[in-house]
């Protein structure tokens, strides 16, 4: 165990003395890896919100439920009865819109709201006709599911442009080094050791540029945010607060950066170990 602890403390030092040595080439690497965590990160973010967007809008305009014209006061009742059984209004508003036919004015908690009042109300004697929104496709939940889905499928596929140029990177930075490697290998060094040098300063190198993301996109973020957040505010549609960034997606951002530098100096170095 203390040999294990005292390789690692060894490898540790000397990943920072040959980034500290290697300055130009370990800056450039850093700036890379945050270029493409940054996007990754803008990426999303917009997801997310364009999501939160939707349900926001959809929420907004909630149903109207208009009642026939002879309707009598027992089935006006149970209508009210029947949108306060479900759970899932909360606003209820009689409107009495003479000459108009009179109706009930819905808001409704959670995206999948309107739907499921809808076919509760089916059939319910005394309605006339309901209405969901104003211009708001009934299909809103499989909008959300396609976003999902097509969301995942772009995160995965920008996860793995981003492992392939930050493996590309690393590859340029260690590619000068050759004769490094080799005069280590020449004093008797192990391929694991020289190896575990290379992945130390991958994990480094991910380390700090997944913070320089991290910081970068709140501080962008947190100025859009500003921006758009008092215009949409009136229009009911709220976006994640900017501190989420450093709550949630710093600690998964600062995890993929270690995790890819350290698979790509591990493919990357055991190619040049080969030759």
């Amino acid at each position: 165990m203390i040999m294990r602890i005292s390789t690692l403390n060894l490898l540790s030092k000397d990943a920072s003395k040959n980034l500290r040595n290697n300055a130009t080439s370990s800056i450039s690497s850093i700036a890379s890896i945050m270029a493409t965590l940054f996007i990754l990160g803008i990426f999303v973010l917009f997801m997310l919100n364009l999501k939160m967007g939707i349900i926001g809008i959809y929420s907004q305009f909630g149903l109207r439920v208009t009642l026939k014209d002879n309707i009598k006061i027992t089935d006006r009742q149970n209508i009210y009865k029947k949108i306060q059984a479900s759970n899932l209004a909360t606003d209820i508003t009689f409107e009495k819109n003479t000459p108009l036919p009179d109706s009930y004015t819905i808001k409704v908690n959670g995206a999948d709201g309107i739907s499921k009042i809808i076919s509760q109300l089916k059939g319910v004697q005394g309605i006339n006709k309901i209405n969901s929104g104003q211009n708001v496709p009934m299909n809103i939940l499989g909008m959300i599911k396609m976003i999902q889905w097509l969301g995942m499928i772009l995160f995965i596929i920008l996860m793995i442009a981003t492992f392939l140029l930050i493996k590309w990177t690393i590859k340029l930075t260690i590619y000068p080094r050759l004769n490094e490697i080799n005069i280590m290998q020449y004093l008797g060094a192990t391929d694991g050791f020289i190896r575990g040098t290379f992945i130390f300063e991958g994990m480094i190198t991910g380390f700090l540029g997944a913070v320089s993301a991290v910081i970068a996109i709140y501080f962008l973020y947190s100025f859009a945010y500003r921006q758009s957040n008092s215009y949409f505010a009136t229009r009911f549609i709220s976006f994640i607060d900017p501190s989420f960034i450093f709550t949630t997606i710093s600690w998964s951002f600062i995890l993929i950066g270690i995790i890819l530098t350290s698979l790509g100096s591990i493919f990357v170095i055991k190619k040049f170990l080969i030759i």
